[in-house]
């Protein structure tokens, strides 16, 4: 680590252990998510295309005549 950031921090009485501490929480939330869009992208995509292709799986009711359907 860049030594004048170090003694910056300590200056302003910057908690270096709490902030590596959120800084690492943070980032290894952000790589889980990528991860996760990583494998789950073709899903969504194509769940996507279904969608917008036949409409969303709660209207299924309505395409099979069904006129008491609660999400009418």
């Amino acid at each position: 680590m860049r030594g004048d950031l170090i003694d910056a921090a300590r200056g302003a009485r910057v908690n270096l252990s709490a902030l590596l501490e959120r800084a690492l929480a943070e980032e290894l939330v952000r790589l889980k998510w990528r991860q996760w869009r990583e494998e789950n992208g073709p899903a969504v995509a194509a769940y996507n295309r279904y969608v917008r292709e036949n409409g969303a799986f709660c209207r299924i009711g309505l395409r099979w005549g069904c006129r008491s359907s609660p999400f009418t």
